[in-house]
């Protein structure tokens, strides 16, 4: 399969330090090897500085003992995200589903798509106009932010649709495109994963935007119970060849960083 690396949009320079300090735990790095990593996706050392700077004026990084942390917290909600994504849903469900029906009172726009993305960070879709459902199979207390979004504009109910369960999720997400994509990324990681796996250095540069795509496919998954999934889902090959694929990564990037570092 050829690659589509080229048709991924590059990484800005604050894209490539949040992806950087997100990807390792805790999230924070030494000066030096945060600068290396960044500079593996074309970003010049001098504007991966600029770019630490005007993270840290605006609170998104602090100061280390030689180095950065992530501490914003937008930035540190969508490291929960990613958390829940790799992880998948839980497998027990009691068959209800949740509803969110937004208030009737009028907003200005900003805050419909406020909520709007709120309700989509959770998961939900929107069954109708105001009306926004999803199995009640997920954590409570992963993404607090949008859980007090929704709790604040919406009333919540729990229930039990009379339709077919998995054919109102087929209505409601395109199942069968999440896998196809999925599939392809699985194919494409395959690969690189080896080289990784060889610690050879030269695919850490194309790993970085490979590894970004996968993660964002997999917070698009809606995570819905195995009850609900089409045969032969992919989720959780997917998940599994990235908790490789990152494993391999950050041992061969440690590595990497230990010699260009010194």
């Amino acid at each position: 399969m050829a690659s589509t690396r080229n048709t991924r949009p590059p990484f800005t320079a604050r894209s490539a330090v949040a992806s950087t300090l997100l990807g390792v735990s805790p999230p924070e790095l030494p000066t030096r090897a945060l600068v290396a990593t960044v500079e593996l996706l074309g970003i010049a050392p001098g504007t991966a500085r600029v770019a630490i700077s005007r993270m840290v004026a605006a609170g998104e990084l602090e100061p280390t003992d030689g180095g950065y942390r992530l501490v914003g917290r937008a930035l540190l909600a969508r490291r929960s995200r990613q958390e829940l994504s790799r992880v998948g849903a839980p497998e027990a469900w009691s068959g209800r589903w949740r509803l969110a029906v937004v208030d009737g009172e009028a907003r200005p726009a900003s805050e419909r798509s406020e909520l709007r993305a709120a309700l989509a960070l959770l998961r939900h879709a929107e069954l109708r106009e105001g009306v926004w459902i999803r199995p009640d199979n997920l954590p409570a207390g992963i993404l607090p932010d949008a859980e007090s979004c929704v709790a604040a504009r919406c009333s919540t109910f729990l229930a039990e649709p009379p339709d077919e369960p998995a054919e109102l999720a087929a209505r409601l997400w395109d199942l069968d495109g999440w896998a196809a994509t999925a599939r392809r990324l699985r194919a494409e990681v395959a690969p690189l994963s080896e080289r990784l796996v060889d610690h050879d250095a030269e695919a850490l540069g194309p790993s970085f935007p490979l590894a970004a795509e996968v993660l964002r496919h997999l917070q698009a998954d809606p995570l819905l119970p195995a009850e609900l999934l089409p045969p032969d889902w992919p989720g959780a090959e997917l998940r599994a060849a990235q908790h490789a694929f990152d494993a391999a990564f950050k041992a061969t990037l440690t590595a990497w960083l230990r010699s260009s570092t010194r």
